[in-house]
């Protein structure tokens, strides 16, 4: 797992919200094998997080798992000054942790609104406000989208659509403001991925494949792929972008 040659990442320290399964748990275990030491937060799978933790580890790596609700605004600036206090700084923040809760105007709730929000785009302010004092020039801040802010595709999905498009934004208006340090900002937009929550064999996997260009669902080892050029030194030019990875699903 770890190997001299693609240790590009040594002595950075990265955090990733919403770590311990899927594109998070992709992330992590591609941020730890180029060479960061990689806290990561998880909210209701402490099983998952801490055997991913365990193996890394055990690999010659360096990991952290940390519960925090991303709802939680204190759970996030404490899993940040954890990061902290654990490996000595903070050079790159992954925001992954979302949900999706579907539901057409007619059906879907204020309560799973405000959730949305609460989950999707706070913590993603928040997290990168706890985090930015701590970064030195060179620091990067990425958020994980989703192509759902160009293109809802199906009924049910226009809140989620509309938490995924705030974070296009709100980047933009981050990178402006980290400029000044060195610090980028930017936002991967996955199109569908296989995970463990939407497996390529899922019932609705051919519906979803026939309208990728390519033909097949994403690998979560290729957004972690995009996160990992973004977080390295070929990306110190790349801030307040909105990058697609999706197989040609927007086209």
């Amino acid at each position: 797992m770890m190997t001299i040659a693609t240790q590009i990442f040594s002595n950075k320290v990265a955090l990733v919200t919403g770590g311990s399964r899927g594109i998070g748990a992709a992330i992590v275990r591609r941020l730890a094998r180029d060479g960061a030491a990689v806290a990561f937060t998880y909210s209701s799978s402490p099983g998952p997080a801490q055997e991913l933790a365990q193996a890394i580890n055990a690999a010659g790596g360096r990991a952290l798992a940390i519960k925090a609700d991303s709802a939680d605004a204190a759970a996030v600036q404490a899993a940040v000054a954890q990061t902290v206090a654990a490996y000595s700084g903070l050079d790159i923040l992954v925001n992954n942790a979302g949900i999706l809760l579907r539901g057409t105007l007619d059906e879907f709730s204020l309560e799973n609104f405000d959730r949305m929000l609460a989950v999707n785009v706070r913590p993603v302010f928040v997290a990168a406000k706890a985090a930015a004092p701590h970064m030195k020039e060179g620091g990067r801040i990425i958020t994980i989208g989703s192509v759902v802010a160009e293109r809802s595709a199906f009924p049910g999905a226009s809140i989620y659509s509309m938490t995924k498009s705030a974070l296009v934004g709100m980047v933009r208006g981050l990178a402006i403001d980290l400029a000044p340090r060195g610090i980028t900002v930017n936002n991967v937009q996955p199109g569908p991925t296989a995970t463990d929550m939407n497996p390529a064999d899922g019932p609705h996997a051919d519906i979803i494949t026939g309208l990728v260009p390519l033909g097949r669902l994403g690998k979560d080892d290729e957004i972690a792929g995009m996160v990992a050029y973004l977080a390295g030194p070929e990306a110190g030019f790349v801030t307040g972008a909105s990058l697609t990875i999706d197989g040609g699903y927007l086209a």
